[in-house]
Parts: C-alpha cells; sequence; structure tokens
C-alpha cells in the first residue's frame, strides 16, 4: 500500500502541483506561533509540552483517521494516506525555482537568475557570478529534496499509515517556527523542538545520503561524506544538511559550498565535494540525481513487497 500511495502522489504532483505554503506551511506556522503564544515563558519544559500538544496532537489525528477509516474501508484509509502525503511531501514545493534559474542561465540572464535565487533563499544574490548561482541552486535543490522528498518518505515507511509523514512535516516546521530564533523573548523554548527534529532526521539523513552515493560516484561520495560533512554549519540549510550536501556533491563530481559574496559581505562556507566548478550543466545532472534516488527506493520498496508476497 505504501508503494502506490507514493507513486500516486508523484503523479497527481505532476498534473496538480499543492500550493505548499498557502496550504501547508502558513497554516502550520500559525498554529506554532498561536503554541508559542501561549506557552512561551522562556523555558525548555515549556516548548517540550507545546511541541507534544502540536506536533503530538497532528500525528494522533493523523493516525486516528487512518485507523478508524482503515474499519471502514481499506481503500478509505489508502485515499487517507495518499491525502496525507500530497500534503506533506513533493518536487513541486521547489523545483520550479530550480527550473526557472536553470533556463535563466542557460540564456545567460544572470539578473533574472539572480533574482529567482534570491527570492528562493530570501538572501540578497546581486554579486553572485553564474557559477555562485548554480552552487547555490544545487545546495537549495539537495537539501529541499531531502526535506520534501526523501526525508517524509523514509518517517512514512518506518510508523503506520501517515503518522510518520506528518510527524516529520510538522516536527520540521516547529522547529523552523521555534528553533531558528535568536531574540531574547526566544528564551529555551524552541531548545526542544530543535532537539526533537535532530533525532527525527537522524536517519533520514543518511538514508538520502547513502542513495546519492549508490545511484552516483559511490566512492568519492562516501569520501566527502566522511571527510566533510561535519564541516556544515548546522544553521545553513538546516541541522545535519552537510551530510546530504557532502554526499551528493561527491556523487555529482562537483565543488559546493565554499564562500560567496552576499550583501557585499563575504560568507565564509565550509567547501563540500570534490571536482569541478559547479555550472548549469551539473544543475541538470543534479535533478538526475535525484530522481535516480527516487527510483532506487521504489524499486526497493517493489522488491520488499514482492518478498512478503511470496513469503506469505
Amino acid at each position: 500500500m505504501g508503494l502506490f500511495s507514493l507513486i500516486a502522489v508523484l503523479l497527481i504532483e505532476q498534473f496538480r502541483p499543492l500550493p505548499y505554503d498557502w496550504a501547508v506551511h502558513e497554516p502550520l506556522s500559525r498554529f506554532a506561533r498561536f503554541l508559542e503564544g501561549h506557552f512561551n515563558a522562556g523555558e525548555r519544559v515549556h516548548g517540550l509540552i507545546a511541541w507534544l500538544i502540536g506536533v503530538g496532537g497532528l500525528v494522533l489525528v493523523a493516525g486516528g483517521v487512518h485507523l478508524a477509516l482503515s474499519k471502514l474501508n481499506p481503500l478509505l484509509a489508502w485515499l487517507w494516506n495518499v491525502l496525507m502525503l500530497y500534503l506533506t511531501m513533493g518536487f513541486r514545493q521547489f523545483s520550479h525555482y530550480y527550473t526557472d534559474i536553470q533556463l535563466a542561465l542557460r540564456m545567460d540572464d544572470l539578473p533574472h537568475a539572480r533574482k529567482l535565487l534570491a527570492e528562493w533563499r530570501k538572501r540578497p544574490a546581486d554579486d553572485l557570478s553564474s557559477s555562485d548561482i548554480a552552487r547555490l541552486a544545487i545546495e537549495e535543490a539537495l537539501s529541499a529534496s531531502h526535506r520534501h522528498v526523501f526525508g517524509v518518505l523514509v518517517c512514512f515507511l518506518l510508523l503506520p499509515g501517515p503518522c510518520g509523514a506528518v510527524l516529520y512535516r510538522a516536527a520540521a516546521i516547529f522547529a523552523d517556527a521555534w528553533g531558528r530564533r535568536s531574540d531574547a523573548d526566544a528564551g529555551h523554548f524552541g531548545k526542544f523542538s530543535q532537539q526533537a527534529f535532530a533525532v527525527i532526521d537522524w536517519l533520514p539523513l543518511r538514508v538520502t545520503a547513502a542513495g546519492f552515493a549508490i545511484v552516483g560516484d559511490f566512492e568519492d561520495a562516501i569520501y566527502c561524506w566522511r571527510t566533510q560533512a561535519d564541516k556544515w554549519p548546522d544553521s545553513q540549510l538546516g541541522s545535519g544538511i552537510g551530510i546530504v550536501l557532502a554526499s551528493g556533491a561527491g556523487a555529482l563530481g562537483v565543488r559546493l559550498g565554499m564562500p560567496v559574496v552576499e550583501a557585499g559581505e563575504i560568507a565564509d562556507r565550509a567547501e563540500m565535494g570534490t571536482g569541478d566548478e559547479a555550472d548549469v550543466d551539473f544543475m541538470q545532472s543534479a535533478v538526475g540525481l535525484v530522481w535516480r534516488a527516487l527510483v532506487l527506493w521504489l524499486l526497493l520498496l517493489l522488491l520488499l513487497g514482492l518478498a512478503s508476497l511470496v513469503g506469505a
């Protein structure tokens, strides 16, 4: 059932992309702000209670509805799985920016590529070269493919019904809403949300990195993973994402990271990967890497399903 749910969601998304910000991110962010307003007294324990109510409540509702529907009709439970996956995962949350940047670079329209990248990253891009833009776009795409596809996929497979998918997406949004604030009013309230998501994302990060290594240059991917991943600051693109970037860069044979000029200042960033400088051709290669990794896990699910049928 999990394999067919995933295939259905991928097909639906190609014809009817989800307006992710409007349908998922903004409602959950408002819910997070509502809970923060009622529970934030600056202590970690208050963040724990709010997280259990918010994320735990959403997971219980998703699992409860799935259980109730499965008793009525398995088809209804399957449709609920598809709906929850449609709301929590998908390529289209980031692919339109990536595709438009790639097209702008191929047409040598550097100002438009800078504008698109700035909108996507929400950071200035006025001083970036075409190689910088390609490099940053690949980093964002690899990170987004993990957060919006592979991370959700792994959790979906580990927990019953749609519980894993809802847990991953809600925990990620709550960690972003509470855990990345540096103002004094936030206190220690967001600490637990960060720690909880780091635990939830521990295995998915490594599954994503392993997938990139298997379908790309395995030797270089593993080398970069082992020697470079821990050099990437957790504040850039999210906690632990250096594992994915290092493996992806090694698998592609491209250099990511490295210092870039942002808002007139040099942002010091660790180097990820080996090989050539990023360009628009590597952007296309990154698309192929992500799709090959997805096909790999779908084939593994198919084989596991066939093995269980034979065993039965």
